[in-house]
């Protein structure tokens, strides 16, 4: 496998917040939804109005108020996320004033239709790929381009005058393109908006197992080996840093880079459940607070009421249903210090187009039946079968249906015995329990 070949990845991300993967306007959603309902569980009941004397009766309302709806529901959806590194007079206080505008992250979230998986596929920005042509904010149009830099469409579609709209648009445009994927949503976050949503948790906890010193563009980089809580200006250089030293910034590439960004969602996830910010009102209000003053999004997730909804309908969500799928690069025969998607990469987009479930999460039993019904099923199952017992199926004691196990079929003695394998965590993750 080439160097830089990669796989899918898998993590269990608490279903309470499964949307955090979308960044700071996706935590928000889950975050309102949290707030919609607990608000209505507050309010105390008044019914006084059988006690009223006299006067005109009022038309009884026609339902009792619902939770929310999801707008989209039956509909799978493909959020595109940017995260821009567009230095207005805000964001250029945290990194610098710098001409243009950029697209320093992206990655398109699936949510099936059914509501019970969510797929987030990070996009290199140093992805040599061919770019279509877009509308520019003159009403012209750019002029296809051919192996150019994926992230450049987001400059290219600004149009040389900072036009955040259409600079998402030709993004959108060359994504839909290069992978046959409908975009059915988008959202830009800012970098502010990282060190907003960071602060309003009171940092986030990370564990490093080396130092990680930042080079000569996140020069102010500098956090020592061990657990460490990271505030909002710590993180932002973090997630942002590309080379110095420590957790594979001394590659320079933007894949491990990604992880690292990865790394650090999936500990604020544990860290936003380990403190129940969602029962925590001031603390949840200051993060919505955040993540809204540093979001842009299409007018379906910009209305309140539809992203509650669409976060109110992903609460039952599977914890292992929610997986980070790494694109299939290698290294650039054409340029230095870019990569090139494989053949793979294909497959991972007609996957997401057809709304089917990534490897190993394939639906074989009923939700919620798995586990039991291997232990007190009646009916024998066939030899070899996957509702086989642990005895006849190599790895059926798993029973979380997850896909990851390590059986090489040779044989199935001492299998009962066997340790389950421990969670591969992403760089700066804190393992469970410590």
């Amino acid at each position: 496998m080439p160097r830089h070949a990669r796989g899918q990845r898998t993590h269990h991300v608490a279903r309470a917040i499964g949307l955090v993967a979308t960044g700071a306007l996706a935590f928000t959603g889950v975050a309102a939804a949290a707030v919609y309902v607990d608000l209505k569980s507050q309010i105390e009941v008044s019914d006084a109005s059988s006690y009223v004397v006299g006067g005109p009766v009022a038309a009884a309302p026609a339902e009792k108020p619902k939770d929310p709806d999801d707008p989209f529901a039956g509909d799978a959806l493909n959020i595109l996320v940017m995260g821009t590194d567009y230095r207005d007079e805000e964001n250029a206080k945290i990194a610098g004033h710098e001409e243009g505008m950029r697209s320093d992250t992206t990655f398109i979230v699936h949510v099936s239709g059914d509501r019970t998986r969510m797929e987030v596929v990070s996009i290199p920005r140093d992805s040599l790929v061919d770019l279509p042509s877009c509308t520019l904010p003159d009403g012209s149009m750019s002029a296809p381009r051919y192996g150019e830099m994926f992230n450049a469409a987001f400059e290219i579609g600004s149009g040389g005058v900072d036009d955040l709209d259409h600079a998402a648009a030709c993004t959108i445009t060359a994504v839909q393109d290069l992978t046959g994927i409908p975009i059915t949503n988008h959202v830009v976050v800012k970098m502010t908006g990282v060190i907003g949503v960071v602060d309003a948790l009171d940092g986030v906890r990370m564990c490093f197992a080396e130092d990680v010193v930042g080079g000569p563009h996140s020069p102010g980089l500098s956090i020592p080996a061990g657990e460490r809580t990271i505030d909002g200006d710590t993180a932002i250089d973090y997630v942002r840093a590309r080379d110095g030293h420590g957790l594979g910034l001394e590659v320079g590439s933007d894949l491990t880079r990604i992880e690292r960004q990865q790394g650090f969602i999936d500990s604020m996830v544990r860290q936003v459940l380990a403190k129940n910010v969602i029962t925590n009102s001031p603390q949840l209000y200051r993060t919505i607070k955040a993540a809204l003053s540093s979001v842009s999004a299409d007018e379906s997730l910009a209305d309140p009421a539809a992203l509650a909804g669409l976060a109110y309908s992903l609460r039952g969500i599977d914890p292992a249903e929610v997986v980070f799928t790494e694109l299939p690069v290698v290294d650039s025969p054409r340029e230095q210090y870019r990569v090139e998607w494989t053949s793979a990469a294909d497959e991972i987009w007609a996957r997401l187009a057809a709304d089917e479930p990534p490897p190993g999460h394939e639906e074989t039993t009923e939700p919620g039946d798995d586990a039991s019904e291997l232990v007190t099923g009646d009916e024998t199952p066939s030899p070899g079968s996957d509702d086989a017992p642990a005895d006849d199926a190599a790895g059926a004691d798993d029973g979380a249906g997850s896909g990851d196990k390590a059986s090489d079929g040779a044989g199935d003695d001492g299998s009962d015995d066997a340790a389950p394998p421990e969670e591969e965590l992403l760089p700066g993750v804190c393992p469970p329990g410590s």
